[in-house]
């Protein structure tokens, strides 16, 4: 059975971790970002790693931040993928010595085929909804029609996902990994158990419903 991949992003409690891990997420977000409201500080987010088992993947998520800066994190965290959500170049992606996904975000006059291609030498491609001024965690989805049908990089979909329409997402774009923040919550940077749980069962479902 073909399985779409779920990371839970935005942890900032390592109940919240726990939690994720106990339901089967695939992957853990730590937002280094200082303007979202579910930052955390590298010694925190160190800290909740060191609890987590292995075989789940630990994410970093940075928004045009200097390159001194992720290299302070990398010293800090263990991070396994560098997640970039900003105005990155390839090159500046591909400088850390660590794999990276970056995110797209889909403007309607985006040409998504080049962007991806433009960044061939990351590990992951995540395609995100567009809000002027706001990096990520919109809580909006995009046209899921726009979603490519194949690429050489494995590909993450992103913005406006819940345990309600995790199935149709599936289901429209099927995707190599759904990535979820708010649609889990109980408030910015504050992990709701059950929807955490009722997303990754709606995930499991629709993977064999595609079978």
């Amino acid at each position: 059975m073909s399985r779409t991949r779920v990371k839970i992003c935005g942890i900032t409690r390592a109940d919240d971790a726990a939690a994720a891990v106990r339901a089967g997420a695939d992957a853990l977000g730590f937002v280094f970002y200082a303007k979202s409201p579910r930052y955390i500080s590298p010694k925190h987010a160190a800290e909740i790693m060191a609890a987590m088992p292995p075989f789940v993947c630990k994410v970093g998520l940075f928004v045009n931040a200097a390159p001194d800066e992720v290299r302070q994190v990398l010293t800090v965290c263990s991070l396994d993928l560098l997640q970039f959500h900003g105005d990155e170049t390839p090159a500046y992606c591909a400088s850390f010595a660590t794999p990276y996904m970056k995110a797209i975000r889909m403007r309607d006059d985006i040409d998504v085929a080049d962007a991806i291609k433009a960044y061939a030498s990351a590990s992951a491609i995540l395609l995100d909804s567009y809000k002027p001024g706001v990096p990520g965690g919109t809580g909006e989805s995009f046209d899921w029609a726009r979603f490519p049908e194949r690429n050489a990089q494995s590909l993450v979909l992103a913005g406006g996902l819940r345990p309600e329409n995790a199935g149709a997402a599936i289901a429209s774009c099927k995707p190599y990994a759904l990535d979820v923040s708010g649609g889990v919550e109980a408030a910015p940077g504050i992990k709701c158990p059950d929807a955490i749980q009722r997303f990754i069962e709606a995930v499991s479902l629709a993977d064999r419903r595609e079978d």
